[in-house]
């Protein structure tokens, strides 16, 4: 129970983080362009979620058909709401086609990162 409602908690905080990556300040003048923004701060929310679960979703896969056990317990266990590797504060120009994102590769490498664990720290 009390996972859930940390995600639940992890999940308004990403919002929060989305809709105060201009620092705060507000664009809009009237209602409509506040719930604009709003509906819009809750896409990309979801949209980083989503990336996130697919990522690590690809990820499981990856231990589960190596017979890493350990490192798919450990993969079941983190939750795809996090955004410290998604540059909020950028710019951003949607002008050119952008080359699709390997998500077997990005899965690929992950699983050759060594995990540090409480084990690795105490010896």
């Amino acid at each position: 129970m009390q996972r859930a409602v940390n995600r639940g908690e992890n999940y308004y905080q990403l919002r929060r983080a989305v809709s105060y990556a201009n620092f705060g300040k507000l664009r809009f003048r009237t209602e409509y362009k506040q719930l604009l923004w709003s509906e819009c701060s809750r896409l990309i929310a979801n949209w980083i979620t989503y990336y996130n679960a697919t990522i690590l979703s690809h990820l499981l896969a990856h231990k589960e058909n190596t017979g890493d056990k350990y490192g798919a317990d450990l993969v079941k266990e983190v939750s795809p709401v996090a955004w410290q590797h998604i540059d909020l504060y950028g710019r951003y120009e949607f002008r050119e086609q952008p080359a699709p994102v390997d998500v077997e590769e990005i899965a690929r490498e992950l699983a050759d990162v060594q995990i540090e664990t409480d084990s690795n720290l105490a010896a």
